[in-house]
């Protein structure tokens, strides 16, 4: 992989246009999929996203739009996937042109639902991409202070660390700051488990509890993601940094958190479905917390605020009963 290696973005929401931004201000070029034929042609003619991060200016001289997924794999030797987790084996479902010589990087912070898989052992197990070669992208890192052009951090999380460096040399830029890691099992679980967290201190706000409560609840919920990913996948990580600890941060606490927003809504008394149908994009968290539950029947982690994630959403149990019973286990 080098400056020649041609990138493919997968997906067309906020986080991929946030990318797409990044990756164009190292490069003049790059391959872009859109499911729907009408947004790329509303697109060029605008030049910018027509749903999301609107305020984004691209040169649609620089881009290689398609429909067809195969199009895009084949013209390319780097893909970024950035589609919601509950979808990605449905969109990939056309693809014929083979993926285990491509460089495959996750924007994706979620779980293959029905198997409980991380993306990287989704891309591993069932399209034979060699561990070395997948990377996961890590905040703490909005879209929307992307397209703002605001200093962010980005974590690059790849086994591989020279493709890792390289990759994270192509999102580098005047506003974006990289750092590179090995870990990336711990990444993708960290960054599964801080939405179901955002969406926790998003019920307790919705609830109405103040600041010093949100203190205590991310305090314990570092350390119940920290628990978490050392049983399941045990080295020698620093949890206090920004790919974990910084993550989960800006997820719990900013305006911009899709999964904070959901909880609050919860909080505020609107059922699970309304909340899902007034929002326009996906929390991440809502499938993410029933995954993390199925894996820890096996694992048996002090998980608390997790399982009352859970019971709020999937058992229906009164957000206010519930994290009443919360707080007596927090310390």
């Amino acid at each position: 992989m080098d400056e020649s290696s041609t990138i493919g973005i997968i997906g067309s929401g906020s986080w991929a246009t946030a990318i797409a931004k990044m990756v164009l201000d190292n490069t003049n070029r790059l391959n872009w999929y859109f499911r729907n034929e009408e947004h790329i042609k509303r697109f060029k003619e605008v030049g910018h996203n027509p749903n999301y991060l609107t305020a984004v200016d691209f040169n649609p001289d620089q881009i290689f739009f398609s429909t067809d997924l195969n199009e895009i794999v084949e013209k390319s030797d780097i893909l970024i996937f950035a589609i919601p987790s509950a979808f990605l084996k449905e969109a990939l479902e056309p693809l014929n042109v083979p993926l285990k010589d491509k460089f495959i990087v996750s924007a994706i912070k979620g779980l293959i639902p029905d198997e409980n898989l991380i993306i990287g052992n989704f891309f591993h197990k069932y399209y034979q991409v060699p561990i070395e070669s997948i990377a996961v992208i890590s905040g703490p890192c909005h879209a929307e202070e992307v397209a703002l052009e605001r200093l962010s951090y980005l974590t690059i999380a790849c086994q591989d660390m020279k493709k890792g460096r390289a990759f994270a040399s192509r999102l580098a830029c005047s506003y974006i700051k990289t750092t590179v890691i090995d870990d990336i099992y711990g990444t993708e679980y960290s960054a599964v488990m801080k939405n179901v967290m955002a969406i926790a201190a998003g019920i307790c706000h919705g609830l109405g509890y103040g600041d010093n409560f949100q203190a205590v609840l991310i305090s314990n919920g570092i350390q119940e993601i920290k628990r978490f990913v050392d049983t399941i996948h045990p080295i020698s990580r620093d949890i206090k940094s920004s790919a974990y600890l910084g993550d989960l941060l800006v997820t719990a606490y900013s305006q911009f958190s899709r999964n904070r927003t959901f909880g609050n809504m919860l909080g505020k008394g609107y059922s699970v479905k309304s909340a899902q149908l007034e929002m326009l994009m996906i929390a991440e968290g809502y499938y993410a917390v029933k995954s993390i539950i199925e894996i820890n029947n096996k694992f048996k982690v002090n998980i608390p605020i997790s399982e009352a994630v859970y019971r709020i959403i999937y058992e229906k149990v009164s957000p206010s009963i519930e994290i009443k019973i919360l707080t007596d286990q927090l310390r």
